[in-house]
């Protein structure tokens, strides 16, 4: 073989592996047209689905696969064992799948599977539907796929269903074969067992006939509300006094597709300035006064999620009742009514911000429940501190602070690495996921600073939206608005159940200098925050960073001075720091006032100097 051929070898092998590493972040996608009739009678629905399947990977695919939810909700289910035998059981699925009757279970059935006029083999098992396609599936192609599916709707257990426990008639999340996630990780054809979800990013086309006497909500844009009525548009066409209405919804660029219907629905429209229109679907009753003024708050935070985390990108957003408590969808929620106004207020706050960290965002959160959940619950302790008017607080995380201090002290802690099916127990992974994953936010501003981490909050969603960030994606944002490395902040907090605890060991003074012995008592490195009142009533701020972080934050309350002292070499459990003065001049000094750092042991992170002389004294 010639130099030249080496040579040519050589440069078309560096130009595959630089398109791979340009490319590996492809994202699939999918164009659903469905339409769905619905016998209120028996609860039961056909429908057909046309799915125009895109190939953006560099892979060619021979099986593709669908999930089924509707089958967990049948006795023997991978959900109902799961649900029985997992230590500490929901009690809202506990048993209750498993005495289920056959005319109660739900189902899915797909009869006939076509990929562009071949027949496809295709096998259920359990919730997930398994095809070997009739042709492969080049890169950069596109594939059409033809299907007749029958269900049944559950008795509403988890989630979805019909007759929740408000007599919602149908929450319909999760009801339709929906094509599994293929990404640069491979395939994602989980079992369903009530955790959480990943999708494909796509266009849906759906048309739902059901009794006309029925107003039906969801995610989308409808289409012929002139057609429809029911609060929808004003002026609507008479409705005829018997059959059934299709109501066609369209939504672009998400990935799902719910929907909910109930005869007694009362629908009010309200509008976010210079923002999307509101929807809200309620039963009238004894928390009517509530649902009037929660389109108020929503609003409120509407406008100030906007501003703070991003803006929303749609121009529609529906709270509806239903469901079992709060879950969030494209452009929807559902949600359970019957609460008092701050409860109802805080569980549409916390829904409609998933509309950001998984919607739009669109993590994996089965294997990154932290990025969405905890995101999330992060968010939502801000937003309702500024619509309630509680920012007085020292920081608005405190019950996620004291949730993970208790899962720590538990010993039942997994870390978060640990994919949200797989948790030994429900307390574990709704800890990890909401708490931990809330404190991972509040800490960052500490080790970073305020200013850095809201604007890195801002970049992260504007760069990442409709793109399945993972977390390294979101630490790489918040390092170069920083400056600093991060990588040591995700592998222990992350990676690990490792805790953080530091202390205040002694004082001495020598040479007219105060001598501060810091110790890390835990197992978890942080830069350390010294706070120092000294008796004229003077303050000041002593940061410690680490080493491994290669620079500091900025100052944060300008009117405390700040002064950077030598960094902490992660490898040392001590580090002594020199005040001017002698301890006499000192009220006190104190590890953290913000308590942004999760310290596990916070009694010894404070000496009041008075107090420590005169235990000291002979």
């Amino acid at each position: 073989m010639t130099k030249r051929s080496y040579f040519t070898i050589a440069v078309l092998n560096f130009a595959m592996l630089f398109s791979e590493a340009q490319d590996y972040r492809w994202q699939q996608k999918v164009d659903y047209t469905m339409e769905v009739d619905m016998d209120v009678t028996t609860h039961q629905f056909t429908g057909t689905q046309n799915l125009i399947y895109t190939n953006n990977s560099p892979d060619t695919l021979h099986r593709i696969f669908y999930h089924l939810y509707f089958n967990a909700f049948q006795p023997g289910s991978m959900m109902d064992v799961r649900s029985r035998n997992i230590k500490d059981p929901d009690p809202r699925v506990n048993h209750r799948i498993g005495n289920l009757k056959a005319h109660e279970i739900g189902y899915l059935k797909v009869n006939k599977l076509l990929q562009d006029g071949l027949e496809a083999e295709y096998h259920t098992s359990g919730t997930i539907l398994e095809v070997d396609l009739a042709k492969p599936l080049t890169p950069k192609q596109s594939t059409t796929l033809n299907m007749n599916f029958t269900g049944q709707v559950p008795l509403q257990i988890r989630r979805s269903g019909r007759d929740n426990g408000e007599g919602i008639a149908y929450s319909m999340s999760q009801w339709y074969p929906k094509l599994a996630e293929y990404d640069h990780r491979g395939w994602h054809a989980n079992p369903y067992i009530a955790r959480e979800f990943h999708g494909v990013w796509g266009n849906f086309d759906v048309k739902l006939s059901i009794d006309q006497d029925y107003t039906v909500a969801g995610t989308g844009y409808l289409q012929n509300a002139q057609q429809i009525g029911h609060g929808y548009a004003e002026n609507a066409h008479p409705r005829p006094h018997q059959g059934k209405l299709t109501w066609h919804f369209k939504a672009p660029n998400v990935h799902d597709f719910m929907w909910a219907a109930d005869p007694d629905y009362r629908h009010v429209q309200a509008q976010v300035p210079d923002g999307p229109t509101l929807h809200f679907f309620y039963q009238p009753g004894k928390e009517t006064a509530h649902w009037e003024e929660l389109p108020h708050y929503t609003i409120r935070a509407f406008q100030y999620v906007n501003e703070h985390f991003g803006k929303y990108p749609y121009d529609q957003y529906s709270v509806i009742q239903g469901g079992d408590g709060g879950m969030e969808y494209p452009m929807a929620t559902l949600i359970t009514g019957h609460r008092p106004l701050s409860s109802l207020v805080g569980v549409t706050v916390h829904e409609l911000l998933h509309s950001w960290y998984q919607m739009v965002l669109g993590t994996n959160e089965s294997l990154y429940a932290w990025m969405d959940e905890g995101f999330t619950s992060f968010a939502t302790a801000e937003v309702t501190a500024h619509l309630f008017g509680k920012h007085a607080n020292p920081h608005n995380q405190v019950r996620h602070y004291n949730s993970y201090y208790h899962i720590v002290r538990s010993g039942i802690e997994e870390p978060l690495t640990t994919h949200a099916d797989h948790f030994l127990h429900n307390q574990a992974y709704s800890v990890a996921a909401y708490s931990k994953g809330s404190v991972f936010l509040r800490q960052l501003s500490y080790i970073i600073g305020e200013e850095a981490f809201s604007q890195g909050l801002l970049r992260y969603y504007n760069q990442w939206k409709f793109r399945h960030p993972e977390p390294n994606d979101f630490k790489r944002v918040m390092e170069k608005i920083s400056g600093l490395e991060l990588d040591w902040y995700l592998e222990y907090w992350i990676n690990t159940t490792k805790s953080i605890d530091y202390g205040i060991e002694s004082i001495s003074y020598q040479d007219d200098s105060t001598y501060v012995t810091l110790v890390r008592y835990g197992d978890m490195i942080m830069p350390v925050d010294l706070a120092v009142k000294f008796e004229d009533g003077t303050k000041a701020i002593y940061h410690i960073p680490l080493r491994i972080m290669r620079g500091s934050k900025s100052q944060e309350i300008i009117e405390i001075p700040w002064h950077v002292k030598p960094d902490w070499p992660w490898t040392n459990r001590k580090y002594v720091l020199a005040l001017p003065g002698t301890p006499e001049e000192i009220q006190y000094v104190e590890i953290d006032p913000s308590r942004r750092m999760a310290d596990i042991q916070w009694d010894n992170n404070r000496i009041v100097l008075k107090d420590y002389l005169k235990k000291k004294s002979p």
